[in-house]
């Protein structure tokens, strides 16, 4: 009987311990669990998510009829072509494109992402598409043609961007006033909230084009980086796709016929496909 009776307590002391070993398992596996889908899995859905711009004219954002255009998303139109699914665009911010990638709330990103050291230790990125670096806006009577004319004054950027990691790194003394929204920094420059925007010069460019008493005055900053589409850390399939599909686009110089469509409506005669473009992932 006592035997009987120190067998069962035996039993009912370990139990709990055998669940929790179970328990600690399952959490353990599901912490190691992948977020995003591999190209077969995409394939098999027969839908690609892509994360975009709504407000980054020319090059994602939605247009008056509520369709997305620019020259991101003619590339994403291409790559869904090109893996035969359909497409829906996911609305991002600068400051969150990482984040939908880790979280699994889009398979690609394609929202003017500038490559650069830090973002490739927590996303994964293509081949460049496109190359880029970083230009001043401001008022014609108030040019701001050097860094040390900022002396003093606001500097209005976007969150996240590399304007914004910039300007903190080399230029901590430099007043930043910081918006979520690209619209949001050059509503605040209309309304004299700062003395000038930092941002991408392909951008500014093209808002200049359209916004009269303003000029590019300090035309490149920094160095030349190149922009690509970035997917979740560890997608092999998708990544090996994407290069490649970049890779044979070159041969019908499908940059240059994005630029047409895209860019040079905007620009006119005040850049040039070889300002911008990156075909087949080489930057000349």
């Amino acid at each position: 009987m006592m035997k009987k009776m120190i067998y069962i307590l035996s039993v009912v002391i370990l139990l709990p311990l055998v669940f929790t070993g179970c328990s600690d398992k399952t959490k353990e596996s599901n912490s190691e669990r992948k977020v995003f889908r591999t190209l077969a899995e995409i394939k098999k859905s027969k839908k690609v998510t892509i994360g975009v711009f709504s407000d980054k004219k020319p090059f994602s954002y939605v247009d008056e009829k509520g369709n997305y255009q620019g020259y991101d998303v003619y590339f994403a139109n291409r790559l869904a072509k090109d893996l035969g699914v359909k497409i829906e665009y996911v609305p991002t911010d600068a400051v969150n494109r990482a984040e939908y990638l880790k979280t699994g709330k889009v398979d690609i990103i394609l929202a003017n992402f500038t490559v650069t050291k830090e973002r490739k230790e927590v996303v994964d990125f293509s081949l460049p598409y496109q190359k880029v670096s970083l230009g001043v806006i401001s008022p014609d009577n108030a040019l701001i043609k050097d860094v040390k004319d900022l002396k003093g004054k606001t500097l209005i950027v976007a969150k996240g961007t590399t304007a914004d990691t910039y300007f903190t790194k080399n230029y901590p003394e430099i007043k930043l006033l910081k918006f979520e929204q690209y619209q949001e920094i050059f509503q605040a420059l209309l309304d004299k909230r700062g003395a000038a925007i930092a941002t991408d010069n392909t951008e500014a460019l093209a808002w200049v084009a359209k916004n009269k008493n303003f000029s590019v005055s300090i035309k490149s900053l920094g160095d030349v980086d190149t922009i690509a589409a970035a997917i979740s850390k560890g997608n092999k399939t998708l990544l090996d796709f994407i290069n490649e599909d970049i890779k044979k686009l070159a041969k019908e110089q499908f940059f240059h016929k994005d630029f047409e469509a895209t860019l040079k409506p905007v620009y006119k005669n005040s850049a040039t496909p070889n300002d911008i473009v990156v075909e087949g992932g080489e930057v000349k």
